[in-house]
């Protein structure tokens, strides 16, 4: 069995990526947590945090978070009747990246899947900073779901790589999973620069991944742009890819194509969820 967490702030991005995280795994077991953070308020500009001595911020902000959880459970409940699947609630009040580690240690979380905007989200930003925060700084499966992403099973999934890194099977795993839990396609794509040669040991990682793919449909991709962010851009757009797979690891790679400042330089993460994998 699955155990997920779905931090929720009830936003309607919030509820996007609850519909994609119980469609992508109607069929698997799981355990669903679903958790609402309470952030620790601090004075204004200070360090110290504003706690009460009989705690009644808390527990006042608390009752609110659980009375929402509570609405949100029915609801769910309501129209996610599934025998594979399991709900439960979660409260806290804590620093946000904090109270997700805790969870992910406590709860044995296998995958965390968020919206990548919150109830407060700038349009102009693609990715909110409670995602980018976890993305980055919580060592777990994160797939980030946009807000305008409507749950289909997905065809494509593409893979960007340099070739640069030689992939331990942990990973490769991972993607073979997701890959097919709905018999996806994997693209493996390498977003080069005009006239680029591989060298050899790209050359070799290129041909191991080709022998650790052999039992799942996949194919190889070159796209020529002197930007990778625009490269990956083209390729999601023209073959209407429904999943990116990034490595965490990666971070030049990695931060080129997800923090990019505006959704006008990349129009492709307003629907297309994303997956990181760490190591």
């Amino acid at each position: 069995m699955k155990n997920i967490l779905i931090p929720t702030d009830f936003s309607e991005n919030a509820l996007k990526a609850i519909d994609y995280g119980l469609n992508f795994f109607k069929d698997t077991p799981c355990t669903f947590y679903f958790l609402n953070v309470t952030p620790i308020l601090n004075y204004a500009g200070g360090e110290t945090p504003l706690i009460t001595t009989n705690q009644t911020i808390e527990e006042s902000l608390l009752k609110q978070s659980k009375l929402d959880l509570e609405k949100l459970l029915q609801k769910i409940e309501n129209n996610y009747s599934n025998p594979n699947h399991r709900f439960i609630a979660l409260t806290s009040y804590d620093y946000f990246i904090d109270a997700i580690r805790s969870q992910v240690h406590d709860k044995e979380i296998d995958l965390i899947v968020m919206g990548t905007k919150g109830a407060s989200g700038i349009k102009e930003v693609i990715i909110g900073s409670h995602t980018g925060d976890v993305i980055t700084k919580v060592k777990t499966l994160v797939l980030a779901v946009p807000d305008k992403t409507n749950y289909t099973p997905p065809k494509e999934i593409v893979f960007p790589t340099d070739y640069n890194t030689f992939y331990p099977t942990k990973i490769l795993n991972t993607i073979i999973e997701f890959a097919t839990r709905h018999n996806s396609s994997i693209r493996i794509l390498h977003v080069a620069k005009k006239d680029e040669e591989l060298r050899s040991f790209q050359l070799e990682n290129k041909e191991y991944l080709n022998d650790y793919f052999v039992d799942i449909k996949h194919s190889f991709h070159r796209v020529t742009n002197k930007k990778i962010e625009a490269g990956v851009q083209c390729f999601v757009e023209s073959r209407d890819i429904d999943m990116i797979i990034m490595i965490a690891k990666n971070l030049t790679l990695f931060q080129q194509i997800i923090f990019k400042p505006t959704v006008e330089e990349i129009s492709y993460h307003t629907n297309v969820p994303f997956l990181v994998i760490h190591e």
